[in-house]
């Protein structure tokens, strides 16, 4: 077992973490945007589809 832990303790021994900057567009920050504003137009596109079922079920119900 001690060997195993010195193995992984070489391993690292030399490692420096690198120092990564954000990139709005290579991360993805607009993603957000572009969601909410589909969610935006799903919801508009659902209130038409209600009113349009519910302009069909009146006339339905005049016959």
């Amino acid at each position: 077992m001690s060997n195993n832990k010195d193995k992984k303790e070489d391993l690292f021994k030399d490692w420096v973490p690198e120092v990564v900057e954000y990139d709005e567009e290579v991360d993805g920050g607009g993603e957000h945007l572009v969601r909410h504003e589909l969610l935006a137009k799903k919801e508009e596109l659902v209130d038409t589809i209600v009113k349009m079922k519910n302009k069909r079920r009146i006339n339905k119900l005049r016959r």
